[in-house]
């Protein structure tokens, strides 16, 4: 089947990471995706060795004249161009075979992405007039799109902690004895010497990838027993296994978020995207509901504080629990991510959403043929 991908890169580098876990994983289960993207430049790095069944298509202005396939996939409503719309249209209206068309929304965990999971948006203007456009939510119930699971293995798997930790020996990017080892990818952030103050009870080693808060780190005095690690560019699977080689992993936006709970069985500590009218509050607070949801009281207090604090959201100083808590925050990371490994990931709930789609649309026309 004939998959049609868009995305628009808007800033960092989220977008283009989702984008492309979505059309590699698609490949590998023997679908033909063409991604049409912008800016391809973080592919160089990102995914330098491309994937099976995936095509990159630039999305030029002009955009390129190609029939769309059976699914046509707009990433966090890019919209597609609309003489590509128009084609869609007229297939719909000279063969009936309307592509299934999808607009994959940004993940939350508010009740809203619930509730609007999988519902239709008729397109009653446009180039895509007559045409239907069907929400879907990523999410971490049954209820929702899932997450994107690959490369994270099945619920006692996932990227192997041990062979990740070697790994990460072989780069030359792991602890010394007795040193905690951290993942520091996140924004520019007031709160980050406040999360410095916290992270100073013990030997540390913070390995900052490139795109993160290298130069915030040059301001001020790293606290005695800290050390600083600057990282390349690195590829999806390879920083996959940063993540797992981890002790902390402190991760930013949507791609490293999701990685940081399905590719590691280590605490996390979430930078969600500011945005200037305080909408990621709500979001933040919705998630951080779910995810602690069963914890003990006040391991969870003291989690829900330091991730209010260093995303600014609540008054307060950023503490993060006493080195003898630590095994008790990664167990209850462990079952929280247990929990996600569980259920169908995005791809397969994806696909059958599609194969409903499609067995729908030829119910109708079956319905509808002369007799």
């Amino acid at each position: 089947m004939q998959w049609d991908l868009f995305c628009r890169v808007i800033d960092n580098f989220g977008d283009v990471g989702v984008c492309w876990r979505l059309a590699a994983e698609l490949g590998r289960r023997g679908q033909q995706v063409r991604l049409w993207i912008d800016d391809a430049s973080a592919l160089a790095w990102m995914a330098p060795r491309g994937a099976p069944g995936v095509q990159v298509v630039a999305w030029t202005d002009p955009a390129p004249d190609l029939a769309a396939g059976e699914v046509v996939i707009e990433a966090f409503g890019c919209d597609p161009p609309p003489a590509f719309v128009a084609r869609m249209a007229a297939l719909a209206h000279a063969e009936g075979a309307a592509p299934v068309w999808i607009n994959l929304e940004y993940l939350s965990a508010e009740p809203y992405a619930a509730r609007s999971h999988g519902l239709p948006s008729p397109q009653f203007s446009g180039p895509g007039a007559g045409l239907r456009k069907w929400f879907f939510y990523p999410g971490f119930t049954p209820v929702t799109g899932g997450l994107m699971q690959a490369g994270a293995g099945g619920v006692d798997g996932g990227v192997d902690g041990v062979a990740a930790r070697a790994w990460a020996r072989s780069q030359g990017w792991a602890g010394r004895p007795g040193e905690r080892v951290v993942t520091l990818f996140c924004y520019a952030n007031p709160a980050l010497p406040g999360l410095l103050a916290a992270l100073a009870d013990q030997p540390t080693l913070l390995r900052v990838p490139l795109g993160a808060v290298m130069a915030e780190l040059t301001k001020p005095a790293l606290p005695p027993g800290m050390r600083v690690l600057a990282l390349p560019y690195l590829a999806q699977p390879d920083f996959d296994r940063l993540l797992a080689s981890a002790d902390l992993n402190i991760v930013r936006g949507e791609d490293s978020f999701v990685r940081a709970q399905v590719c590691s069985g280590q605490p996390l500590l979430w930078q969600i995207y500011p945005q200037h009218d305080a909408a990621h509050s709500p979001k933040l607070l919705a998630f951080l509901a779910l995810y602690l949801a069963g914890w003990p009281a006040p391991l969870a207090a003291l989690v829900r504080q330091a991730f209010l604090a260093f995303n600014n959201v609540a008054p307060g100083p950023l503490t993060l629990p006493d080195a003898s808590d630590w095994p008790a925050w990664a167990a209850c990371h462990t079952r929280w991510r247990r929990g996600l490994l569980a259920q169908p990931d995005l791809c397969d709930r994806l696909q059958s959403f599609v194969a409903d789609k499609l067995a729908d649309k030829q119910a109708e026309a079956s319905a509808q043929a002369p007799t």
